[in-house]
């Protein structure tokens, strides 16, 4: 980009080097796209006609860990924000430290919740503090990529969203001076959604305010003059799309329903910033969830509907906006886009070798010794499950077996038989227990489905996260074992010609080979019913037969020129009169099954 280059807010229009200038943006989550496709992402981004991207910045994703920072590979945004620079494309960074994104706990690192006494998105001494700390290392990366040091970046946010969950003015205060205090010098801007409250809350003062909306920008628009009284009018997401959530239809808007909102955005001399362009994926365990009277895991894939899927596939709602935006915004040039990413069919492959997650709890976990049960992040778990046992002395006759506050699907077994599933959304209490005079063994299976990511429900601890009784009678005593899951090489698998399903949860593995050089391909379980899946090695993505999304986006960068693992952790059984169950690698997605 020009090193000489500003950009500024003007009285009715954004200025680029003293011009008025109107944004056309489109949202891309680097941490949600391979680094291998962010060129071919952005390069489509251009040609639609947009000129300026857009990303969050998911903190969980650069400190996984306390004491480790990590902005290499598919974490370095700076070489995201080069390769858009080098395509002549503008940037706008929301940093966060909090952005929802339906990304899990709104990227907050999973560690905070080790802290009793630490408070979210508030002067809370034991937050700020951890946000200090994370600023210092990404706000200077972020500060030599603005357009007033030769770069791309013309605004970044303050916070997200703030008015939708909390009234702490100095909060947000603090958050606008942390990013200005460590060189941040472009324009500052708010974003929040379309009611009082919300614009109330989440304003700084002397920070320029955004809305965001999905349609009827001749009543959004005024609505925002009322708060805001000169400045330019931006719709800073503006939503095309949507994200799927377990148990609900895939989400699909009519791409010219969505063009002729874009339109009179865009007739009323606005900025927009369309979320998304390309939605991406929420891979491994990083889905969030929302809470709105009960608890909705969302799915692995952020498709969103979005003008490029999720594989990034160009759409019918792709050319209807590049119309659009092309009646409004002058194109100064062609843009000549890379060979599609091809997509390949590597049929049906048979699980040769099966193992059960119970005979391997000590090849897998650490036990842990417990009075009473505590969540996961008490024992340095972020992720994955937690198994919690017990020893039931008898006799008792039938009581109500209550696990108050489960988070988020509790397997429960007796003698390692699965004997009731409960879900959060159930209540305390589903079933109840007989025990025999020898006693029973009870283990509690306890599945983290995904943090909250917006909502008064954010602070979501996972496990069991308050206590167990039979009847009113608290069970202590208790023997804890953390499932994070990241290293399977441990499992004791046997090869099985027969594959059959105990009546705990068991680990599938197959292997394939790919001759050639990988292509994108799209995992499918028809016979499965509720698990993870994982692809040499790493977590690749939940499944569940509920739907909508009964496939997996599996990237070619993920893969391996030879020989690949699958394995397969399935929780709940195969499909009834399904035998010798097969993992299918095809060529197309299923979303909206």
């Amino acid at each position: 980009m020009d090193e000489n280059q500003t950009f500024s807010i003007g009285k009715e229009s954004f200025l680029l080097n003293g011009e008025p200038f109107t944004i056309v943006s489109g949202a891309i989550h680097y941490f949600r796209v391979p680094k291998e496709y962010w060129r071919d992402r952005l390069l489509k981004l251009k040609a639609c006609g947009f000129n300026t991207v857009e990303t969050y910045v998911a903190w969980n994703c650069h400190q996984k860990n306390e004491d480790a920072f990590d902005f290499s590979e598919n974490n370095n945004i700076e070489e995201f924000l080069d390769i858009a620079a080098d395509l002549g494309l503008y940037a706008i960074v929301r940093p966060g430290p909090y952005i929802c994104g339906e990304w899990e706990f709104g990227g907050f690192p999973w560690w905070l919740l080790r802290y009793d006494d630490i408070e979210l998105r508030c002067m809370n001494e034991r937050y700020i503090g951890f946000v200090d700390k994370y600023f210092d290392e990404l706000i200077p990366r972020l500060a030599t990529h603005q357009i007033t040091r030769g770069g791309n970046v013309i605004m970044m946010q303050v916070e997200n969203e703030y008015g939708s969950y909390g009234d702490d003015e100095e909060y947000m205060q603090y958050i606008a001076a942390a990013l200005v205090s460590r060189g941040i010098d472009v324009p500052l801007y708010t974003a929040d959604g379309i009611e009082d409250h919300m614009l109330a809350n989440g304003s700084v003062e002397g920070v320029f305010k955004t809305v965001k909306f999905g349609a009827n920008p001749s009543v959004n628009f005024p609505y925002l003059r009322e708060f805001q009284k000169d400045g330019p009018l931006m719709c800073s997401e503006f939503w095309n799309g949507w994200f799927d959530q377990w148990g609900y239809k895939h989400y699909e808007r009519k791409p010219a329903d969505a063009a002729r909102s874009l339109q009179r955005i865009m007739a009323d001399d606005a900025s927009v910033s369309t979320y998304m362009f390309c939605g991406g994926t929420s891979f491994g365990w990083m889905n969030g969830a929302n809470f709105d009277y009960e608890y909705k895991p969302v799915v692995n894939s952020y498709d969103s509907d979005a003008l490029l899927t999720e594989s990034g596939e160009v759409t019918k709602k792709y050319e209807l906006f590049k119309k659009t935006i092309a009646n409004h915004v002058k194109q100064t040039e062609e843009t000549v886009l890379d060979p599609q990413v091809p997509k390949a069919r590597y049929g049906s492959i048979r699980f040769t070798h099966c193992a059960g997650l119970f005979e391997n709890l000590e090849n897998l976990s650490s036990a842990f010794k417990l009075i009473k049960p505590v969540p996961m992040e008490k024992l340095g778990q972020g992720y994955g499950f937690i198994l919690y046992k017990t020893h039931l002395k008898g006799p008792r006759d039938y009581m109500p077996l209550v696990i108050k506050e489960v988070h988020d699907r509790a397997y429960i077994f007796l003698n390692d038989d699965l004997y009731a599933i409960q879900s959060r959304n159930d209540p305390e209490s589903i079933v109840d227990i007989r025990v025999p005079e020898e006693g029973v063994d009870l283990s509690i299976l306890v599945e983290n489905m995904g943090r909250v990511s917006f909502g008064h429900e954010l602070k979501d601890y996972k496990g069991i996260t308050d206590s167990v009784r039979l009847g009113d009678t608290f069970l202590f005593n208790w023997t804890a074992y953390p499932l994070e899951l990241n290293n399977l090489s441990q499992i004791d698998f046997k090869a099985d010609t027969d594959m059959i399903f105990f009546d705990h949860p068991t680990f599938y593995k197959a292997q394939f080979i790919i001759e050639e050089t990988p292509s994108d391909t799209f995992v499918k379980l028809p016979a499965f019913t509720k698990g993870m899946i994982f692809v040499n090695g790493k977590p690749l993505s939940r499944y569940w037969s509920k739907g909508p999304q009964r496939s997996a986006y599996l990237p070619a960068p993920f893969l391996n020129q030879g020989v690949n693992e699958i394995i397969v952790l399935e929780l709940e059984g195969f499909k009834k009169g399904r035998k010798n169950p097969v993992v299918v690698l095809d060529n197309k997605p299923e979303l909206n099954g």
